[in-house]
């Protein structure tokens, strides 16, 4: 398995990627630093390339039941599942049906799961709008549109072109605040079953969990630095294995921690929202592209647990039976 995720060829840069070293000190940051007060800090859950196919944990039915399962267990009303409307077969359409009878909005994340930046913009918006039509009249749908990857283009004409060209579509922005690696633990998980090597999953789900709610102090403390408060946070997650396994537990770990999870809907009512921001390094969500946009420097905006090496060796370490 290829572990590289394409969503990497939009948001690192080489001159603004945090060298490895870095992951302790933005660690020590995240504790030492939240100075929001914990009353204030709100999060909802989303997740993204919904629905998506089996792998060798999960099948895609048995993934959506346990999802669904642990949110309503944790209390957590209604979270936003975006949806690739390529997958949209059958099974496809249950499960997502499933999602939206269970209360969770229902969202747009495109047809094809294709960067931006590498389409035109008249070609990006078809494939916007055949995923519109094959959405619009499912329960819970509600237009919102997240892009793939958080890539909005490779130019500032391209990218203003196409919200523009949302707007025009009735769509607002799906925008995320917390961004994560979720997707490379996950994929390093997926890699260890398929090569057969042991995995402790409680030890999995502890990593998981740490590593996304670090994720979401980290962020928060951004948030409070440069933009003055702690607005109601949109985490990024992904309809993945290790999500339906552990999202119980990260959502129990969220309100130790004085987190209040907040409906989907009511995060998107935040004032962030009407908050374009003007950087293209738009791949760490709102809160860093908006840090960005009120002067911090690019490297600082780019939380722990997101370092690929880093990430292998504390799963190695934590997550591999010995």
């Amino acid at each position: 398995m290829n572990l590289s995720h394409p969503r990497n060829f939009s948001r690192h840069a080489p001159s603004t990627r945090p060298a490895p070293g870095r992951l302790k000190f933005l660690l020590l940051l995240c504790v030492a630093c939240c100075t929001a007060p914990a009353s204030s800090r709100e999060i909802a859950l989303t997740f993204d390339d919904a629905p998506r196919p089996s792998t060798a944990l999960l099948g895609g039915r048995d993934r959506a039941s346990l999802l669904i399962d642990q949110l309503q267990r944790a209390g957590v009303e209604q979270a936003g599942i975006f949806v690739v409307a390529n997958r949209l077969d059958a099974e496809g359409i249950e499960r997502i049906g499933r999602y939206a009878a269970a209360g969770h909005m229902i969202a747009n994340h495109s047809f094809t799961h294709t960067h931006l930046r590498t389409m035109t913009t008249e070609a990006y918006l078809e494939d916007v709008a055949k995923a519109d039509a094959a959405l619009r009249g499912l329960p819970g749908f509600t237009p919102l549109f997240r892009f793939p990857y958080l890539d909005e283009g490779d130019t500032v004409e391209k990218r203003d072109a196409v919200r523009a060209g949302l707007q025009a579509m009735g769509y607002r922005q799906g925008y995320v605040t917390i961004d994560d690696y979720d997707w490379y633990i996950d994929a390093l998980a997926q890699k260890a079953v398929e090569q057969g090597t042991p995995i402790d999953r409680d030890a999995l789900c502890r990593f998981y969990v740490t590593a996304i709610t670090a994720a979401a102090d980290f962020h928060d403390d951004l948030a409070v630095k440069h933009l003055g408060r702690s607005p109601r946070h949109v985490l990024l997650l992904h309809e993945n294995d290790i999500a339906a396994l552990c999202v119980g537990q990260l959502v129990q770990a969220l309100k130790q921690q004085d987190w209040t999870l907040t409906r989907v809907s009511r995060a998107f009512e935040d004032p962030i929202a009407e908050q374009t921001p003007e950087t293209m390094l738009l791949g760490q969500g709102r809160v860093a592209a908006l840090a960005v946009d009120h002067g911090a420097p690019k490297a600082s905006v780019f939380g722990p647990y997101e370092e690929e090496a880093e990430l292998d060796r504390l799963f190695a370490e934590q997550v591999i039976v010995k």
